[in-house]
């Protein structure tokens, strides 16, 4: 293993760690700090995430978005491509997906403009880490050579770590939504 997965091993391991604890703690006030992050983009194409493990929950402020544009949910295709999204609504009939993740029963596929990022870890200058299967990285780096695409990380507060080990592949997040409120961090990443 090399030096940089190593790390990246024990940040993912910390990250999961700090997570669990907020998310037993979890005060149920993410979603309204979330929608309020997307009033200022209503309308536009978003994707959020159906949550798993112990992921804080967007799907109320997901609810509240589609009533003003399209709203979906990412579908794994397979390892090392990048990810599908779905049309979603509140109430749609859903299956199990890979990894055990929810997607709509009927697949309408469009894509978004705007990203809700489910992660393990993130640091102050956009940095995140996820499972390690890549999907975000190589949908976003996908999505952005079309057009810009905001990546809006979604964690509790807790899962903030002081810096994280990445990649040049690895995709930066342009804003991180918590519990406690949001950050612009395309100042101190140098942009998207």
């Amino acid at each position: 293993m090399s030096d940089l997965a190593g790390q990246k091993t024990q940040a993912r391991h910390d990250g999961f760690a700090r997570r669990k604890a907020a998310h037993a703690a979890d005060p149920g006030t993410g979603a309204g700090v979330l929608s309020a992050f997307l009033a200022g983009h209503r309308g536009v194409p978003l994707s959020g995430y159906m949550p798993i493990r112990t992921e804080i929950d967007p799907r109320p402020a997901m609810a509240e978005a589609a009533a003003y544009g399209p709203v979906g949910i990412p579908v794994i295709l397979g390892d090392g491509q990048p990810l599908e999204f779905a049309r979603w609504e509140p109430d749609m009939p859903l299956v199990a997906g890979a990894f055990g993740a929810l997607i709509p029963e009927e697949k309408v596929v469009f894509e978004p403009e705007i990203v809700i990022v489910p992660l393990v870890a993130f640091d102050a200058r956009g940095g995140r880490l996820g499972y390690g299967g890549g999907f975000y990285d190589r949908t976003l780096a996908q999505l952005r050579a079309k057009r810009p695409t905001l990546a809006v990380g979604f964690a509790y507060a807790a899962q903030e770590a002081d810096a994280l080990p990445l990649e040049p592949t690895d995709q930066r997040l342009d804003f991180i939504v918590t519990e406690t409120g949001m950050t612009d961090l395309r100042q101190s990443s140098g942009g998207s």
